[in-house]
């Protein structure tokens, strides 16, 4: 895996937070998929939200990102509701890579990430230099520049989602939500990405919210880890003070032991292994 992420940079204080979810309840039609909720993201670090399948990690990511109204609650963005702000003008603060983003056939890496300056063009303005500034800046800082004259659909999986992440850094918002960017990736794009995560926050001081599923890489990255369950949650701090082997069982059913990454020192999780009292000799299994 690559180097652990830096954990001495310079982060906002705890108590200070852009955005932050009040009493949220979430559902689709009747059915409820978030229960009241509240939940401050702390400015400066990095968030992951991680639970099982279905607890409501992404719906409520869709939520702090404006895309769905809370059915009870509010969604506050820099003091403001964030519903009552105009979509360009919470587009300038806030930055949101979906999970499974698609992109017209045949585009350009170029052109795609020059879609994250739509929020900052104005009605007789169209492109400006700040623009252009703005998507090279992006380019570099995914390390995606020699692909900008590339077709998005010619590229791997790990390259596509440095240009994703491209696009909503060129609308140089302080605030990035990322659902998932690690899915369908191999081990090696995973830690790729959340390193170019780390460093866009270290570096520039973004505030950063995930949705993973690998628990060790989320602990290793994360210094702020909410754990969700059944639409609630269940756990919210530095990944040290969460998960536990209690908290592990609990939130996902799994028998573990927690021990100390022996590389960054953040809880890493080994689960049980069932085989032994579970599995027969296959000449057992012949003679039954």
């Amino acid at each position: 895996m690559g180097e652990p992420p830096s954990t001495n940079g310079t982060h906002a204080d705890a108590g200070s937070s852009r955005l932050r979810a009040d009493h949220v309840r979430l559902a689709y039609d009747e059915h409820v998929v978030v229960q009241e909720l509240d939940l401050a993201i702390p400015d400066g670090q990095i968030t992951v939200i991680v639970g099982p399948n279905a607890c409501g990690k992404s719906t409520l990511l869709r939520a702090l990102a404006r895309l769905l109204k809370p059915s009870s609650g509010e969604v506050i963005l820099d003091g403001e509701l964030i519903h009552r702000l105009p979509t360009k003008e919470v587009a300038r603060r806030l930055g949101l890579l979906p999970q499974t983003p698609i992109a017209p056939q045949g585009i350009l890496v170029v052109d795609l990430v020059a879609r994250g300056r739509t929020p900052h063009q104005r009605l007789f303005q169209q492109w400006s230099d700040e623009d252009e500034r703005a998507v090279r800046a992006a380019l570099a800082a995914t390390n995606a520049v020699d692909l900008a004259d590339r077709p998005v659909d010619e590229l791997s999986g790990g390259q596509r989602q440095r240009v994703w992440i491209a696009m909503a850094l060129a609308q140089e918002t302080g605030l990035l939500l990322l659902d998932e960017p690690t899915t369908f990736l191999d081990i090696a794009h995973q830690v790729e990405i959340l390193d170019l995560v780390d460093r866009l926050n270290h570096e520039e001081g973004r505030t950063v919210v995930l949705v993973l599923h690998d628990l060790n890489l989320a602990c290793r990255y994360a210094h702020n880890l909410v754990a969700m369950v059944d639409g609630r949650i269940h756990g919210v701090g530095a990944p040290g003070e969460i998960i536990t082997t209690e908290t592990v069982e609990e939130v996902f059913g799994l028998p573990c032991v927690v021990v100390p990454d022996p590389l960054s020192g953040t809880p890493l999780i080994v689960p049980h292994d069932t085989r032994a009292s579970t599995s027969r000799n296959p000449t057992e299994a012949e003679s039954a």
